[in-house]
């Protein structure tokens, strides 16, 4: 009889340990789960930001929405305080935190298939049959040389007389655009590049200072001109003028 009241005892007693026990743990899942759903004020996107995007743009896009901090990505916004030089770097969807990782400044942004401008140049176009661009064989990052040719009036002493020089060296080409290419039958697309005709006439645009790209605009204008594709390792010779009469010398 007193080993089963005993055995009673120990039994109530543990259940009450038990008991106690679960509701400490409970307690503290509760405490933890309530310090991670404290909420948070963060910039949320309200509709979609495509990419370059300014910060008045960005501004009328987003909306100071509470979240659980749980669920708060790391550099999440809470204000644009001191971003006004910034812009989108890539397209921001609906329903994401603004992240500050996701704004840059403008100038580190480029068009696809273009390199950023060196400071202090601006660029300029020239539109051009492929002969002319080594046949359709140059693309944004490469540096040229630009031939100027004139059927007469460029020489004081010779006004009559066909002309021709190469006016600059390593031109930086910041951006190509080429008619849209034939669908490819397979193949490896670097050797179709350089043995495929190219189709119509292409953009090309460089990066250059106000006086030389009134030059070139000229040159185009009144003249003609040749690109030659021309690395930073190219010798330069003398500027040599070529005139009919002296080709074959």
């Amino acid at each position: 009889m007193k080993t089963r009241l005993l055995g009673g005892i120990v039994a109530f007693v543990l259940a009450i340990v038990g008991t106690l026990l679960l509701v400490s743990y409970v307690q503290a899942s509760e405490a933890r789960a309530q310090q991670d759903l404290q909420p948070v004020e963060v910039l949320v996107v309200q509709e979609q930001i495509p990419r370059g995007s300014d910060l008045e743009k960005i501004r009328s896009a987003v909306k100071s929405t509470s979240l659980p901090s749980a669920s708060v990505p790391n550099g999440a916004l809470k204000s644009l305080d001191g971003l006004n030089a910034k812009v989108a770097a890539v397209d921001l969807l609906p329903g994401e935190p603004l992240l500050g990782a996701r704004l840059a400044d403008p100038d580190t942004l480029s068009a696809p298939g273009s390199v950023p401008v060196p400071d202090a140049m601006q660029e300029i176009s020239v539109q051009l049959e492929a002969q002319r661009v080594v046949g359709g064989r140059i693309a944004a990052g490469d540096t040229v040389g630009i031939v100027v040719l004139f059927d007469k009036g460029a020489l004081k002493d010779s006004p009559d007389v066909e002309s021709g020089q190469q006016v600059f060296h390593k031109v930086l080409v910041t951006s190509v655009q080429r008619s849209t290419a034939k669908a490819s039958t397979g193949g490896d697309p670097a050797a179709q590049a350089n043995t495929e005709l190219p189709t119509g006439q292409l953009i090309v645009t460089f990066a250059r200072n106000d006086a030389d790209s009134t030059k070139i605009a000229f040159g185009a204008h009144f003249g003609s001109l040749w690109l030659t594709k021309e690395p930073s390792t190219a010798a330069e010779g003398s500027p040599l003028v070529v005139k009919k009469p002296e080709l074959y010398r």
